[in-house]
C-alpha cells in the first residue's frame, strides 16, 4: 500500500471544544452578571419611589434572576460544537460494553 492511498484524518482547530477552564469562566461572568442585575433590581424596588407595577416588576426581577443564574451555571457545553462524529470510530478501541476486568 502507498503512503498516498491511505485514508487521511483532517482535525480542525475549530473542531476543538473549549477548555474546561473557559466552560467554567464563561459560566462564571454569566452568574455574576445576574446576581448583579438582581442586585440593582432589589435596591430599585426598595429605593425607588415608583408605582406599584413598577415595582412588582423590579421584585420579579430580584425574584426570578437568582433560578435563572444557577441554572445558567449549571449548564454545561453551552455554546459549544457538538463532539466528533462517532460513526468512524477508531476500531482498535474496546467498545464500551466489553470493558471489563478478568474476562
Amino acid at each position: 500500500m502507498k503512503l498516498w492511498d491511505r485514508k487521511r484524518t483532517v482535525h480542525e482547530v475549530t473542531d476543538a471544544r473549549p477548555s474546561l477552564s473557559s466552560d467554567i469562566r464563561r459560566r462564571e461572568i454569566g452568574y455574576v452578571v445576574k446576581m448583579a442585575i438582581r442586585l440593582v433590581c432589589l435596591v430599585l424596588a426598595v429605593a425607588v419611589p415608583a408605582p406599584w407595577p413598577v415595582r412588582a416588576l423590579f421584585v420579579a426581577g430580584a425574584v426570578v434572576l437568582p433560578y435563572l443564574a444557577v441554572i445558567g451555571a449549571n449548564e454545561r457545553g453551552k455554546g459549544q460544537p457538538s463532539p466528533m462524529d462517532s460513526s468512524e470510530a477508531n476500531q482498535s478501541e474496546i467498545p464500551r460494553h466489553r470493558r471489563e476486568i478478568g474476562s
